[in-house]
């Protein structure tokens, strides 16, 4: 098992909920995950660089973009599959170019979420 951690944007809606997705599928704990956006966040590179882009430090090396994502994913076993395909530097390629596209179109989709949360729930009938 490698030593990983994640560094994430807990001021960002779509980072929240996408960590608390990898947090209860990483039952085996075995990623430390660290809201740059909390007091005292250990940060091995400038923050707003670990906020412009997703961060992992795996095994001491530390990675971004989907190179993150993928040691993320190789660290918890349902994922596992996803993330040692993407040690195939093709694979890599293809999932960088579609997170490059991501952030492209990552402050609309903040914007949408933060509405979202803001706004009451009318799904139940409730104004």
């Amino acid at each position: 098992m490698s030593d990983l951690t994640v560094w994430y944007d807990g001021g960002c809606p779509l980072c929240r909920r996408e960590i608390a997705l990898m947090q209860r599928l990483d039952t085996a704990q075995a990623i430390r995950f660290v809201d740059v956006d909390s007091e005292g966040a250990d940060c091995p590179i400038d923050r707003g660089a670990l906020l412009a882009r997703f961060h992992a430090r795996e095994d001491g090396h530390v990675l971004s973009g989907a190179a993150a994502f993928a040691a993320m994913w190789r660290a918890i076993p349902r994922l596992r599959p996803l993330g040692l395909a993407a040690r195939n530097r093709f694979v890599l390629w293809a999932l960088e170019r579609l997170y490059r596209q991501f952030l492209r179109i990552r402050p609309r989709l903040q914007a949408l979420a933060r509405r979202r949360e803001a706004s009451p729930d009318l799904s139940n009938g409730q104004a």
